[in-house]
């Protein structure tokens, strides 16, 4: 029976982990083994900043929006009910960009929310 090698298998998985480890300082480049622990914990890394990234973009929304509302003499939390009750049905990104490129029609937005507390 013809003995089989791994060879040409491993070369190819060592080449295809070594490629994603470029840029790495030192050995972690250069060695599969230090190669392969460092593009672990990265993968763990990048697992969990994905989540955190997100947290952060909603953090930094909020502060956008609450600084325009404040502008306007309202507060975030009064804002935010308001959306509700106006019918309003904008998410935190697309409030904050607004308030940010878009100061009128953020403000437009901010008076019908005001309108839609007075009459409710």
């Amino acid at each position: 029976m013809v003995r089989a090698k791994s060879a040409v298998a491993r070369h190819k998985r060592v080449k295809k982990l070594l490629k994603r480890a470029r840029g790495f300082r030192g050995a972690r480049s250069k060695t599969f083994r230090s190669a392969k622990s460092t593009l672990l914990r990265a993968g763990n890394y990048a697992y969990a900043h994905r989540r955190t990234k997100r947290r952060d973009l909603r953090k930094l929304w909020i502060m956008r929006i609450n600084g325009a509302v404040r502008a306007e003499g309202m507060n975030y939390s009064t804002f935010m009910h308001g959306l509700k009750q106006a019918g309003i049905e904008l998410d935190r990104k697309v409030l904050a960009d607004l308030a940010a490129r878009e100061p009128e029609t953020f403000a437009g937005i901010v008076a019908q929310v005001k309108n839609a507390a007075v009459a409710a």
